[in-house]
């Protein structure tokens, strides 16, 4: 009697184990998600709408003063529209017969989740044009990084958000940070650190502090960098500036494939990433060549 068969029981029953997999590799791959507003209450595909409303300004008042009211009428000003987004893994049933269980799952929730990471941190990275905070850097095709152009950044974004002690976070691309972090000094570098700390930083992409602000550095699947003559956005922003809406979590579900002789593993989710408070945050442009020194 044969034994040590991989049946189809076998690779369906671990579906819910490749999606609790394919999310944590999203938590832990988007170097985004973490530094924006994450809204988990609604379903379905209606809009979320932001309202603003103006600024009022308390003044000095006598004993006898009568206050009066101030108009304080709200205006629409973002929307948030859900999307959905998918991506499919497929086994064949010489794969599910040659490999263990375990190895399909692990394979698949890495290609999975790393997949629906990157499109989320892509759908983030496309909202930096969008920040009306104010904007520092080169032009579309010109700019070699500075720590002047950080700087600049961060001084406006400060000002945009009224206050020093609003936590921002600064987004470079790694190769702008290649450049900035050559001009710095590196004294202090073969100074001791807990290993548990150094882990913890280099997962989260942080690279360093200036001003103040925490430093992340990233990278994107469709990347528009490694051109000479391409500038890219780079981004300082507290929180609130942009929003991912949560409509229905990542899921994966196993879907047997008879003519195609596998399985389905088809991952989906529906989400809406858009900017919310736009005024509060600030591009800077630069340069993102490829470093070759």
């Amino acid at each position: 009697m044969t034994s040590g068969l991989n049946m189809w029981s076998d690779v369906s029953s671990i579906s819910n184990s490749v999606r609790e997999d394919a999310v944590f590799a999203v938590r832990e791959a988007s170097v985004f998600l973490p530094h924006v507003l994450q809204f988990n209450d609604m379903s379905g595909g209606n809009l979320r709408k932001n309202f603003g409303y103006p600024a009022s300004t308390a003044g000095t008042i006598g004993e006898s003063t009568d206050l009066t009211s101030t108009v304080w009428t709200g205006t629409a000003m973002q929307t948030l529209t859900p999307k959905e987004i998918g991506k499919q893994f497929f086994v064949t049933d010489l794969r599910a017969d040659s490999e263990s269980p375990d190895r399909i799952k692990n394979d698949a929730a890495r290609e999975l989740g790393l997949a629906a990471a990157a499109k989320i941190d892509n759908d983030i990275f496309e909202l930096f044009g969008s920040l009306t905070g104010g904007s520092a850097g080169g032009t579309g095709t010109s700019g070699t990084p500075t720590w002047g152009f950080l700087a600049a950044a961060i001084a406006q974004a400060r000002a945009a958000n009224k206050r020093s002690n609003v936590p921002l976070v600064c987004m470079v691309h790694g190769y702008v940070w290649s450049v900035l972090a050559k001009s710095a000094s590196i004294a202090g570098a073969s100074v001791a650190t807990a290993p548990g700390y150094i882990d913890e930083i280099t997962r989260s992409g942080y690279v360093a502090t200036f001003m103040g602000v925490p430093l992340y550095q990233f990278y994107l699947n469709d990347d528009v960098a490694g051109q000479a003559s391409t500038a890219i956005k780079n981004a300082v922003f507290p929180r609130d500036a942009i929003a991912i809406d949560w409509r229905r979590p990542i899921r994966v579900e196993g879907q047997r494939d008879a003519s195609l002789r596998g399985i389905e593993f088809n991952m989906s989710a529906v989400y809406a990433a858009g900017i919310w408070r736009p005024e509060l945050g600030v591009y800077f442009n630069a340069l993102a060549a490829t470093p070759t020194s």
